[in-house]
């Protein structure tokens, strides 16, 4: 990226500050652009635009299941999601037709009942959480209400113990690491995730109750059902998808709104704008930096680029998603932004299985912050404000703020 060195090189301490600026070159002069990954200085290619995205999302010829059709040397940097641990079952990480019957088991446990359900719970966490906060007066939304909504959420759908949060958060920042040094601990951390996950399914085989787990481990169509490594996968990606995504989302959403104050008095004082406030939001600064790496089974040609087989390729969801080719002035935020088919929970085969839950948290958590406190401001200045180091997930490291006017 010779040309753009004006601008940061993907995957450094300054991109991950500010990535827009280095997407946006790319999505305009290079966007099928091949480079080294820094883990395992492995060739790789990034995939800028909206279409292009679109299409690696959703053409089978894109592999979801790297482990199977990868590169050696993508194999070799120890790259594959999930790589020796169960979660190589896991739903994200498998294409058809074994995707097809493991989303077909598990959507039947997402049930509009179940999900309406779903809401009476968020509301009350966040309810509880927020009389946290005021009570604290200045607070991290990170870790003081967005870290302890998901969670807590997390544990109260799928039923596990909220004094196992702090050991899971801690399996989480193993599985992805920050820093390329501690990639040795991968391994482990995604062993932690699955072992507890193992232990929640055999509890609730032995008392199940009305939690998600439950409702898994009984799933059946006609004589159809999970397998036990099938389960453990499953309730092991939902803790991963449902914990540490929605804390990011929650502060990049906060964040946003705090930067356009105006959006933010118009979120606060018509509720009915929520659903779409939180399309807009996803859209322009989500949680997914990218999807999860796609693997080409075979050549195959993006935007006038061939790719071999066995290729290694990001779908960059953020780039994707600020592009003016799709959205009109990508770079604004506007809540009430029309016709707002954003890539921010994927797309294609790989969508979001929780997506309703995701937004439906996402409203509750981030509208009911500022209608609570309609004076929130930053307790720090702007410019400190970092970003966890990692390819996949955009999420703030810790973001205090001032209750200045609570209600």
């Amino acid at each position: 990226m010779t040309t753009a060195q004006a601008h940061a090189p993907l995957f450094s301490p300054e991109y991950y500050r500010d990535p827009y600026a280095t997407l946006g070159w790319l999505r305009e002069h290079d966007p099928v652009h091949e480079f080294r990954f820094p883990v395992g200085d492995v060739r790789m290619w990034i995939v800028t635009r909206y279409e292009d995205v679109r299409h690696v999302l959703a053409d089978p010829r894109f592999s979801s299941e790297s482990g199977t059709w990868a590169n050696e040397e993508f194999k070799a940097a120890g790259l594959t999601t999930g790589a020796g641990s169960i979660l190589e079952k896991a739903i994200t990480v498998v294409d058809p037709p074994a995707h097809t019957r493991l989303r077909r088991l598990a959507m039947s446990a997402f049930t509009p009942r179940r999900v309406a359900a779903w809401r009476d719970s968020v509301s009350r966490t966040v309810a509880a959480t927020l009389e946290d906060c005021a009570a604290r007066g200045t607070f991290d939304v990170m870790d003081d209400y967005a870290g302890v909504v998901s969670s807590g959420v997390m544990g109260e759908i799928l039923g596990f113990e909220i004094d196992r949060h702090k050991e899971l958060v801690e399996a989480l920042a193993q599985a992805f690491p920050s820093d390329p040094a501690l990639m040795d601990q991968v391994p482990v951390g995604f062993g932690r995730i699955c072992d507890y996950a193992a232990q929640l399914v055999a509890d609730k085989r032995r008392r199940p109750g009305a939690d998600l787990t439950s409702v898994l481990v009984q799933a059946r169509e006609d004589e159809d059902r999970l397998s036990e490594d099938e389960l453990v996968a499953m309730v092991g990606a939902m803790i991963l998808a449902g914990s540490d995504t929605i804390r990011a989302f929650v502060g990049n959403a906060v964040l946003a709104l705090l930067d356009h104050p105006d959006q933010a008095r118009l979120l606060a004082s018509d509720p009915d704008l929520g659903a779409g406030a939180i399309e807009e939001l996803l859209r322009y600064d989500g949680a997914l930096s990218a999807g999860l790496f796609r693997v080409t089974t075979e050549e195959v040609e993006v935007a006038g680029t061939r790719l071999p087989a066995g290729s290694p390729v990001i779908a960059a969801l953020l780039a994707a998603n600020r592009d003016p080719a799709r959205f009109a002035d990508p770079d604004r935020l506007d809540i009430a932004r029309p016709d707002n088919r954003h890539l921010g929970l994927g797309h294609g085969l790989h969508n979001c299985l929780g997506a309703a839950l995701a937004r439906m948290e996402g409203d509750l958590a981030v509208g009911g912050l500022f209608r609570r406190f309609p004076g929130l401001e930053l307790a720090l200045d702007r410019a400190e404000i970092g970003y966890i180091e990692n390819w996949a997930m955009r999420r703030i490291v810790r973001l205090p703020v001032r209750t200045a006017a609570a209600v």
